[in-house]
């Protein structure tokens, strides 16, 4: 089973998640189901796609992870022969 939009979520990860978060939800839940996953595989693969972005907060409401600017920046070197 896929998503063809958000509003097709089940009402409890809407009522969880912020938009954004819903749209990486369903983003990941289908490629995960179109890599021959099971549904409860590509769950576990949405959640982690959106706790990759964004975190629950104290107050049980997910936000966006601050970015860390040592990885995002982080030059890339090669090797030499």
């Amino acid at each position: 089973m896929t998503y063809k939009q958000i509003s097709d979520l089940p009402q409890e990860i809407r009522d969880q998640l912020p938009e954004h978060c819903q749209q990486i939800f369903c983003a990941a839940f289908n490629a995960a189901q179109s890599d021959g996953l099971s549904e409860e595989g590509a769950r576990d693969v949405a959640w982690n796609s959106v706790r990759n972005e964004y975190e629950q907060g104290k107050d049980g409401k997910w936000h966006r992870k601050a970015e860390d600017s040592a990885i995002h920046h982080k030059a890339i070197t090669t090797g030499g022969n």
